[in-house]
């Protein structure tokens, strides 16, 4: 795939692109070819759409190949930049988005956007909220000059603490925002999504090092996952846009109303982990991606999540779509400004290694 200059992709720089282009074509699929989304749907198994499931696992899958779980043995060496990383993760941020997302879809859109569909756009950003990033957070953090041992290390942990934390967290918060939680689905969203391409990732891992080495591995067996998790973001939006072209078409400010909290929220957790780092004196190549990974979020779970638990309700998936929408622009600005502010921290780095 093309690269741009410090190593992000031509389709990572130009997602946002992508997602609008996706929206128009699903869109003109669901208003003028309604008989493609109504053939899909009916395919499904305890309300997931089965083809959207299917993308969805070619979506996250490649990602969790990028995660190296034996780097946890080294959670203990120089552990500052883990304990912000949690804490902002975990304890701040979900809150953050539900508080702020409360207030522009229940109090300041009150008068634009109807009850129903704010409670929807509440539900997906809490999602959104509740999932820090994985895979995209080393495209940031190699933008900003990361260390990438420790980003390894960040991202690995915070993909174990999604298992036990995720559900209690948006069961909590929704159940705060008085809407009713169907659990089992929860819980099995997490199973089909998180564990089982995480589970079917290790093993991959393993056996792949095992019989050819980290450095195939790593330099040419994930590489060719790319495209395949391209493609099935594409697919996905095209297919979310068709069955959602009736509420878009209708709604069409939206869109922007809902990308307003987001945006409010991934700069000021940003800043939050960022300046935690510096009061720290963690050093810049710890920091920066220390701002990321908070910032930014797993839109892959929170799209599959959203549309297995809410599958009559398209407005929770709208609002984690619009995640993807503003993610990367809103980044690459805090990428220009960590890069920017890197004088602010020491020069010293934190040297850990891994394998």
């Amino acid at each position: 795939m093309k690269k741009t200059n410090k190593g992000i992709s031509f389709f990572e720089t130009y997602l946002t692109i992508f997602v609008l282009i996706c929206m128009v074509i699903g869109v003109l699929i669901g208003n003028y070819l309604p008989a493609i989304p109504e053939f899909l749907n009916q395919f499904e198994i305890y309300n997931v759409n089965i083809a959207i499931g299917v993308l969805i696992w070619v979506m996250i899958y490649p990602m969790m190949l990028k995660i190296d779980f034996s780097s946890v043995k080294n959670v203990g060496k120089n552990p500052k930049g883990l304990y912000l990383t949690w804490i902002v993760n975990w304890l701040i941020k979900p809150f953050t988005m539900f508080l702020i997302a409360s207030l522009f879809f229940l109090v300041i859109f009150k008068s634009i956007i109807p009850e129903n569909l704010a409670n929807d756009y509440l539900v997906g950003a809490v999602l959104l909220g509740a999932a820090p990033c994985t895979a995209m957070v080393f495209v940031w953090s190699s933008l900003t000059r990361g260390n990438p041992a420790y980003t390894l290390v960040q991202v690995a942990t915070n993909d174990l603490i999604i298992l036990i934390l995720f559900v209690p967290i948006v069961g909590l918060l929704l159940g705060i925002g008085g809407i009713a939680v169907p659990w089992g689905t929860l819980f099995l969203s997490v199973v089909l999504f998180v564990v089982i391409p995480l589970v079917a990732a290790s093993l991959t891992r393993y056996f792949v090092i095992k019989q050819k080495g980290s450095t195939f591995y790593n330099n040419e067996f994930i590489t060719k996952f790319s495209k395949i998790t391209i493609i099935g973001l594409l697919l996905t939006l095209i297919i979310i846009f068709s069955l959602q072209s009736e509420l878009i078409i209708n709604n069409p400010l939206h869109i922007i109303l809902i990308g307003i909290p987001l945006v409010i929220q991934t700069t000021l957790i940003f800043f939050i982990a960022y300046g935690g780092a510096k009061l720290l004196k963690l050093p810049h190549d710890v920091a920066a991606p220390a701002g990321m990974i908070g910032a930014s979020n797993f839109f892959e779970l929170s799209v599959a999540v959203a549309i297995a638990l809410f599958p009559l309700n398209p407005g929770v998936a709208l609002a984690t779509i619009v995640g993807v929408l503003v993610e990367v622009p809103v980044m690459l600005i805090l990428v220009k400004i960590a890069n920017k502010t890197k004088h602010w921290f020491t020069d010293s780095t934190i040297n850990q290694e891994v394998n």
